[in-house]
């Protein structure tokens, strides 16, 4: 300070110092105003500063801990534990997480939940703020505003204001009759953590946090050494298949006698003009070996078209299901096709008439004739032949990237696959030649319509996982458990029979799992058919692949399947992986929903095929065709001659 004389300089001293003064007697007043408060609350509260040693308590602490007041600063982690502890070494600034507390009078120590605050006087913490609830058993009364369940404590400085109102709310509240069943499970959980050990309570939080979320069966990619290290082409295949950058009237179901009151509509024969040969090989469309490819270059690239009206007209009689004439059903099926872009090598309308033959084999199983009705077959034979109209070859995931108009109309979510539902409704309902649904009553509308939606929307690799574990943990259950712990993680690694849960057959809600199951198996069943289809499929999905990767590079995008490098990429690993993690699980489960063993005979097959492959250092396209052709040929006896198919107009 420096020295002066002056009576003005000095009085300003004097004034400034007393105010100094003042300003810290009102700091020292208020915190024994708080600590008062913090004394007079039944949670327990602990200060400690930057090194985590204990500095003050209040009263509830020492009381339910055994402290006493007296006893000096100690390390905070002589006394508590858990994952609060980490997250205040961690530098976190506002947080809630279990705490253990260790007591004196006890030997095993207490879970509770606990938030905390950290305190920064510089840029740095130097205190931080631990408060936790007790339990209703420490203090025998109800913690205030809470429901029966851990729940935030009284002592929040930010609800403080608003806690009565807070109170009266949850009154009401728990007033109404209303209650969800996750609700009552939640409420279940928490009432069973009362008395439980500290490791029990632990494991009981964790599963109701994982409650809590609103994704309950969407997959996260397991930490597996086997996955990490053996195989990176199926961790980065599985990942890149798996990533995405109204009112339900699903399970409103109508008998077969309301279906079956149609109006009179002038129904039309039509007579598509057809050679014997293809005659033929449409009589076998309902095979499992059907000649999909035979049929793409005998209808010149029109399969669709050709198999729609062979098995939605003729054989599922849609027309007499939806109303209309046969001229409509040919002028859609068509209208559908010229929408498929023939420049993609797998995602055309040959995919589209493979996925439409499978689900058409599916509905001829006991089973599924047993349990859908006419109009629900209808709409699933709809949603097989328009699941990827307009498909432009690239995933979901490039067009979020590149900002595709369509990523940006869907917000990113379900790009594709909302694309294919809405135009399919868009091209059907423009012009009453084409719109297969004009005759049908509103109610029968938009039942047909929510199922067809419900099933493109279903083909979404991304919830793949979420679908095949509803359907696993609602049908079946393990000879030797239930349902619960049985399947829900890997069909494939147990030797246990499948039992399928009958009871299950009667809920409307599960039909909708079954119908979802059968379009999705339907949408990847090359992997599960004849040898020469898989490895032809396989081909065709891995130039696709192979072109995204390479416009992905051209435009500096991220590269969303880094395997799929033409380069570099091994198409055996690829398919291998794929079986593996995608196919086998799927089709064993419902193979035996339908009795279908051949779908994991075939997988199985291929999957021996694609080793074999691998292990003789085969990589390229043109590598595995090659192979193919010799190991046909092999099989094949020296007399066999092939013909010339001719085409439909032939």
């Amino acid at each position: 300070m420096v020295e002066t004389l002056g009576a003005t300089a000095w009085c300003a001293e004097m004034l400034q110092a007393r105010s100094a003064a003042t300003a810290a007697r009102a700091q020292i007043g208020a915190v024994a105003a708080l600590a008062a408060a913090a004394d007079r609350s039944r949670d327990l509260v602990a200060v400690t500063d930057d090194q985590q040693r204990i500095l003050l308590t209040n009263k509830s602490w020492c009381r339910v801990l055994g402290w006493r007041v007296e006893e000096g600063p100690r390390p905070f982690t002589e006394t508590a534990g858990g994952e609060a502890l980490r997250l205040a070494s961690s530098g976190a600034r506002d947080w809630e997480a279990p705490v253990t507390l260790r007591r004196r009078a006890a030997p095993d120590p207490i879970l509770l939940p606990c938030r905390g605050a950290a305190v920064a006087l510089t840029r740095s913490t130097s205190h931080v703020v631990f408060v936790c609830e007790p339990t209703n058993a420490m203090d025998g009364e109800r913690g205030r505003g809470s429901l029966h369940s851990i729940r935030r404590g009284s002592l929040d400085v930010r609800s403080v204001a608003s806690d009565g109102l807070r109170r009266t709310s949850l009154a009401k509240l728990q007033g109404l009759p209303l209650e969800a069943p996750i609700t009552k499970v939640i409420t279940l959980l928490s009432a069973a953590t009362e008395g439980a050990p500290p490791s029990t309570v632990a494991c009981i939080e964790r599963a109701v946090d994982m409650l809590r979320t609103s994704e309950l069966y969407s997959p996260q990619m397991k930490d597996e050494p086997k996955l990490r290290v053996e195989d990176p082409i199926a961790t980065d295949l599985i990942g890149a298949l798996l990533s995405q950058g109204p009112t339900n009237i699903i399970s409103s179901r109508r008998s077969s006698n309301d279906s079956t009151v149609v109006r009179q509509t002038n129904r039309t024969n039509i007579k598509h003009k057809t050679s014997g040969q293809l005659r033929e090989l449409l009589d076998t469309a309902l095979t499992w070996d059907f000649e999909i490819f035979r049929l793409e270059d005998m209808t010149r690239g029109r399969p669709l078209t050709h198999l729609g009206l062979t098995l939605m007209g003729q054989r599922f009689d849609l027309c007499g299901t939806l109303e209309c004439d046969e001229r409509t059903l040919a002028n859609w099926l068509t209208t559908i096709e010229t929408n498929y872009r023939p420049k993609n090598s797998y995602h055309n309308s040959t995919h589209a008439a493979d996925v439409l033959q499978a689900v058409a084999f599916f509905l001829e199983k006991e089973r599924l004739k047993c349990l859908l009705e006419p109009l629900e077959a209808a709409a699933a034979l709809v949603a097989a032949a328009a699941h990827d109209v307009d498909h432009p070859g690239t995933s979901s995931a490039f067009l979020c990237n590149s900002l595709d108009p369509l990523a940006i109309l869907y917000n990113d979510v379900s790009v594709l696959e909302s694309h294919h539902a809405a135009l399919t409704f868009k091209l059907t309902l423009s012009d009453d030649r084409v719109n297969i649904f004009k005759n049908l009553d509103r109610e029968m509308f938009k039942t047909i319509r929510h199922n067809v939606i419900d099933m493109i929307l279903a083909t979404e690799m991304t919830k793949h996982y979420e679908h095949l574990a509803k359907f696993v943990n609602v049908f079946y259950a393990t000879s030797g458990g239930s349902k619960e712990d049985g399947l829900q993680a890997d069909v494939s690694k147990t030797d246990e029979p499948l039992s399928l849960d009958t009871t299950a057959l009667s809920l409307p809600e599960n039909l909708v799992l079954v119908k979802r199951m059968m379009i999705k198996c339907a949408d990847v069943s090359n992997a599960s058919r004849p040898q020469k289809f898989a490895f032809e499929w396989a081909k065709r999905i891995a130039d696709e692949y192979f072109l995204q990767t390479d416009e992905e590079k051209a435009k500096d995008l991220p590269v969303v399947m880094p395997m799929f490098d033409r380069a570099t990429c091994s198409i055996p690993r690829s398919q291998l992986g794929f079986i593996d993690y995608i196919i086998i699980n799927m089709m064993e489960a419902w193979a035996a929903f339908i009795d279908m063993p051949e779908l994991v005979s075939h997988a199985r097959s291929n999957h021996q095929r694609w080793r074999e492959l691998d292990e003789a250092g085969v990589t390229t396209i043109a590598e595995v065709m090659r192979a193919q052709r010799q190991y046909a040929l092999q099989s094949t006896p020296s007399n066999t001659t092939t013909t010339t198919q001719p085409t439909a107009e032939e």
